[in-house]
């Protein structure tokens, strides 16, 4: 029996007019003589009548057994995986859930020493969209004020890039903040590459940091890289968890080979937790044009396409431009993955927050902060070279509790990636 006829059938059992509805049997045979307007009623056949009701009852009784029996079994009842019972999630997942994980890792900062870092004079050379763009800018934004409190850094000035600025305006900036005796100088974002390796030699006393990039190769120059595809895959795999529809899409910000990484993981977690699932995988803008971080309407209209395609969880890799994203999940009755930040507790976002399940953490503030404390110790020899799962430099948010149900499945995982039994690729498989 199929299950839409099982489900009208039980229905049918189960109401007082069962016994007003035909079954499809025989014309002729007993059965068939249910309906209250049969001629015997109007003849006065009564006790004829009333033995074929009878008999007709008993029937219906045996046959209503029949179809309960058969709509408990083609229900599944008693068995959580099938479809039917609600967990969709379930029903995309394939992979075997992960080894439960050992002792989770800690962060990289470290804890008890006293340091004094207010001789510090720290400057902050924002990318785009600053502080407020409720992404990695706030995030280096939070490990300076971090050092702030905990180690009495006083000396904070912050200057941000504009969408269409030039390299030479890159420059300008850099060293305007040098010269104006800042040291450390911190560029936020590998959009700093050019203009870090052109200012930086012309002051050789003065400490330079640069987010997401390392090809700067100079002694005062320290690069603060992560590991974004590791924390990536864990978002892929907690999207393939919470997809009802089996089906996942990937926003990313401009097409670079850094964010090429968030692209990888996350393809490669969503593949890893199942062999069905549907990704939708699109850019907001090409190399070359960064205005795909600043762009919260393009975000918007790109996301909607994607849920309007089928994918119900959206991972975003786009800088502000992720607000509109969120707006799109929201208003489409879909779900949303942040990215740098714990984006669920932005402020920025705060009307979209609901249907933020996690975020992807890139800790920009534990490398920022960390750099000022190893700076202000006088040992930069402590940093880590990359900030992986290992030191807690990427991970994932759980605020709101939407992913509670699947922590232990993503600690499973982060357990395995940091052990080397799975290893994450930095290129796209596609």
């Amino acid at each position: 029996m199929s299950k839409r006829l099982c489900y009208v059938a039980c229905l049918s059992y189960g109401s007082k007019a069962a016994v007003r509805y035909r079954l499809p049997v025989e014309p002729g045979s007993v059965a068939g003589s249910l309906s209250s307007d049969h001629p015997l009623d109007q003849r006065g056949g009564r006790h004829t009548l009333r033995r074929m009701r009878g008999t007709a009852l008993a029937a219906a009784a045996m046959a209503g057994a029949l179809v309960l029996a058969g709509c408990a079994k083609d229900s599944g009842a008693g068995n959580n995986n099938n479809a039917s019972s609600g967990d969709q999630s379930a029903g995309c997942v394939t992979a075997p859930k992960p080894p439960a994980a050992a002792a989770a890792s800690t962060s990289s900062a470290q804890a008890g020493e006293k340091v004094d870092g207010s001789k510090l004079k720290v400057a902050l050379a924002f990318d785009v969209g600053g502080r407020g763009d409720a992404s990695f800018n706030d995030s280096a934004a939070a490990g300076t004020d971090k050092a702030k409190s905990e180690l009495g850094v006083t000396a904070v000035t912050e200057s941000t890039a504009a969408a269409t600025e030039d390299e030479a305006a890159k420059s300008q900036r850099l060293d305007q903040l040098a010269s104006q005796g800042f040291s450390p100088v911190i560029a936020v974002g590998f959009a700093y590459a050019k203009a870090v390796g052109a200012i930086a030699p012309k002051y050789p006393n003065t400490q330079f940091a640069i987010v997401d990039d390392d090809s700067v190769k100079a002694p005062n120059v320290t690069p603060l890289v992560f590991a974004e595809e590791q924390g990536s895959f864990l978002a892929g795999v907690a999207a393939a968890y919470k997809s009802k529809k089996c089906h996942v899409g990937f926003v990313g910000g401009v097409n670079t080979p850094l964010i090429q990484k968030f692209e990888a993981g996350f393809l490669q977690g969503v593949k890893a937790a199942s062999s069905k699932a549907v990704i939708e995988d699109e850019y907001l803008t090409p190399a070359g044009d960064f205005s795909g971080f600043q762009d919260p309407a393009k975000g918007n209209v790109k996301a909607a396409a994607q849920i309007a395609k089928g994918a119900d969880v959206v991972y975003h890799a786009a800088g502000a431009s992720g607000k509109g994203v969120f707006e799109a999940a929201k208003s489409n009755n879909a779900l949303a993955i942040g990215v740098d930040s714990d984006q669920y507790n932005q402020k920025t976002v705060e009307a979209s927050k609901d249907v933020i399940i996690t975020s992807m953490l890139k800790r920009v503030d534990v490398a920022v902060f960390d750099y000022l404390r190893a700076l202000a110790k006088g040992d930069l020899t402590s940093l880590p070279k990359r900030f992986d799962l290992k030191v807690d430099g990427v991970g994932y948010a759980t605020s709101g509790g939407k992913i509670d149900d699947i922590k232990d499945v993503l600690d499973g995982y982060k357990a395995q990636i940091v052990s080397g039994a799975i290893t994450v690729s930095d290129k796209p498989q596609k």
